[in-house]
């Protein structure tokens, strides 16, 4: 950070820096923090608590014992095993850790108990400080039903819909019936996506209860659930706000949300391309006559869907702190975790909503281990057997809570990491997320950095022409990954036939010095053949110094490279073209994975000679798995809706697997007979074939 500044100018940087130190420690806050939570976001507060001097305490379940949250914190305590409501929901457990470690307060952070107002209720009985709103705020805007009424009484535009609970399927289909398909079904006490289905008949309607259901009560122990109007093709904008406990609230600008997949969002950014300083103004006006008709007091965001036109409606407001929370930081300056803290502590708020800027542009993308190819991405679970961050990157944050050698199970959200860029205006700050995607290493699990890069190179994203209907629109069969151009698909195959010969002349060397010192003149140049797909492309390459010359397609390209072999990226220039790649795999009958622009592409690479014999090489023939259920992602089998002798047909659900807390229906792929079932303890093991526990043979196979 010092580089290329002056004696004096360090100085001064210093004293601003030790300023900031002071006070830090001249506003008393806590002496000691608990974090209710895991991941990166334990990892966030506790990187604000260190900067403020408070001590932290993690809590953890068996299985994140060697988590990073846990080495971060000053100390850390096990309350259960893995699954959450024997850990992480558990509160008792946690209230027996709070007296053990005499925490004095509790960040939640989001997700798991953040917005339980039984557990701010408890804490508050044991003079332990809630580091969020009062129960009632919580109880008040956590209810999805009563936060539409208190906003309506608050004068802020709200959805058509039923302002009661659902009590069972057959009065969903009433509802939906009376206000009209599509429809919007969700868990009351619902959040990130967890509990939402849309529905557009009947029968999508009955579906979604049960789903909705399940998942609300497995997600936040409340299956209550309500129906309102899906407004179709809108943007999700929503507006953080800021208040204390002294009757000021600020509203911190807006953040563009709307690329989701599953009603969960995918890429953010604030500010929106599409507000404009009035409506900006009206949304952010609403957000906090909503707060202050709750008393609200801490950080939180009020969600809205905004249509073609610019009207806006209210959604839900969140009572925590929202996962995209990094850029709002970005372009206020401002640390939101810190300010939480004060409030909690009463400290009044030190802005006025005049101080308030945006100050440049910031892009938040969610890398997430899923396997962006399947309802794109279903979830992947493995150990992280090689893991770098782009920290190289500049104007690059990146918040994680996983480091090289973590798990990512299937107990827990199966987020890596939350990866941010900054610059002074939204192409800058794309330009460095495209970067920094290319620059991020992750191994061992399957991850969707391909699709992140897709999108925000995507025409329409890039111009700002996005809606919450922007991935099946934009990919109406599913995401194949990225298309290659005619230019694009020669510096590939120039790439990858350079990166063949590199290898093959550092294999002819040992510690710098030929194998074979009285060999003849070393080989200046090679033909090849590379399959890439459905093609088979010739390749000449000859060497020029550090250089290669490849000619593909007849023409002719330069590739340039310091060639470190060992490093998992390898910065090319190709014809004066910069690329970072990342070489995944290779093996001795010439297949290698090179990832190219963010997505994995397999080549095959020989010899001229060797391609010519490889037509003698017998094919190994696919297995048949039309007679058996697989299941797509790993996870834990929680129904199974037929059994033994049952016909089944094409599409009929036959199990419901759970996964990340999603609820998930597995349909048969053919007509057939089940011709036998296992236990259903059953789950999915990391091949994906739903298998026994114990004895390991398939559980289900239909029969022609």
């Amino acid at each position: 950070t010092c580089q290329h500044v002056s004696s004096l100018d360090l100085k001064n940087l210093c004293f601003v820096h030790l300023s900031r130190f002071l006070l830090f420690f001249s506003l008393q806050t806590f002496e000691k923090l608990l974090i209710a939570n895991r991941g990166e976001i334990a990892c966030r507060v506790i990187k604000t608590c260190k900067k403020m001097g408070i001590k932290t305490v993690a809590i953890h379940s068996d299985v994140d014992a060697n988590a990073v949250h846990v080495k971060m914190a000053d100390e850390a305590v096990c309350v259960g095993p893995a699954p959450t409501s024997k850990s992480y929901l558990n509160m008792d457990a946690i209230m027996e850790v709070i007296k053990k470690t005499r925490a004095q307060a509790v960040h939640p952070g989001y997700g798991f108990l953040s917005e339980n107002k039984e557990f701010a209720r408890r804490l508050a009985s044991e003079g332990v400080t809630f580091i969020g709103p009062d129960t009632h705020a919580i109880q008040a805007m956590g209810d999805k039903i009563e936060s539409k009424l208190l906003a309506k009484n608050a004068k802020v535009n709200t959805i058509p819909g039923f302002d009661g609970v659902v009590k069972d399927a057959d009065e969903a289909v009433r509802i939906a019936r009376e206000i009209g398909y599509p429809v919007m079904i969700k868990a009351s006490a619902g959040g990130g996506g967890k509990g939402m289905r849309i529905a557009w008949d009947d029968e999508e309607t009955r579906e979604g209860f049960r789903f909705s259901s399940q998942e609300a009560a497995s997600s936040f122990g409340d299956d209550r659930l309500l129906i309102e109007k899906f407004i179709d093709n809108p943007r999700h904008i929503e507006i953080q706000v800021l208040a204390d406990k002294h009757g000021n609230a600020l509203w911190l600008n807006e953040r563009e949300c709307s690329i989701q997949r599953r009603n969960q969002k995918v890429v953010e950014e604030a500010p929106s391309t599409f507000l404009d300083p009035e409506t900006r103004r009206a949304m952010g006006e609403q957000a906090v006559a909503l707060a202050k008709a709750v008393k609200y007091s801490s950080a939180g965001t009020v969600e809205f869907l905004v249509d073609s036109s610019k009207n806006f409606y209210f959604l839900e407001m969140n009572t925590r702190l929202q996962v995209e929370h990094p850029v709002t930081e970005c372009i206020t300056g401002l640390d939101l975790v810190q300010e939480m803290i004060r409030v909690a502590k009463g400290y009044p708020l030190r802005h006025k909503q005049a101080d308030i800027p945006i100050n440049g542009w910031a892009v938040e993308c969610r890398v997430y281990a899923e396997d962006p190819y399947k309802s794109f991405g279903l979830p992947s679970i493995g150990k992280l057997s090689q893991y770098q961050e782009p920290l190289h990157v500049p104007s690059v944050r990146v918040d994680s809570g996983i480091q090289q050698g973590s798990d990512i199970s299937i107990y827990y959200d199966p987020m890596i990491s939350k990866l941010i860029t900054y610059g002074s205006n939204r192409a800058e700050a794309l330009k460095r997320m495209e970067e920094a995607l290319d620059n991020y290493v992750i191994r061992g699990v399957a991850h969707n950095i391909s699709l992140l890069r897709e999108v925000i190179i995507h025409p329409r994203f890039v111009q700002g022409d996005i809606s919450t209907k922007f991935l099946p629109e934009v990919y109406p069969d599913g995401f194949k990954g990225h298309k290659l151009t005619d230019l694009e698909r020669r510096e590939l195959l120039a790439t990858a036939a350079s990166l063949y010969v590199a290898e093959q002349l550092r294999s002819q060397r040992f510690l710098g010095t030929p194998r074979i010192p009285i060999a003849k003149s070393k080989q200046s140049s090679w033909e090849l053949s590379v399959r890439l797909g459905d093609g088979i492309y010739p390749v000449a390459v000859s060497k020029d110094g550090s250089s290669f010359s490849v000619e593909v397609d007849g023409m002719k390209l330069n590739v340039t490279s310091e060639w470190n072999l060992a490093s998992p990226l390898l910065s090319v220039t190709i014809d004066g073209t910069q690329r970072t790649i990342q070489r995944l795999s290779r093996n001795a009958s010439g297949d290698t994975s090179i990832q190219f622009l963010g997505t994995v592409y397999k080549l095959q690479i020989l010899t001229k000679v060797a391609a010519e014999l490889s037509k003698y090489m017998p094919e190994k023939a696919a297995e048949d798995t039309s007679s058996i259920l697989r299941s797509p992602m790993p996870g834990a089998v929680v129904a199974v809706s037929v059994k033994p002798g049952d016909m089944v047909s094409e599409g009929q659900e036959i199990c419901v697997i759970e996964a990340m807390k999603m609820q998930n229906s597995m349909i048969a792929a053919k007509t057939g007979k089940v011709s036998y079932l296992g236990s259903l303890k059953t789950i999915c093991n990391l091949s994906n074939r739903i298998e026994f526990k114990k004895e390991k043979r398939r559980i289900l196979c239909c029969s022609p």
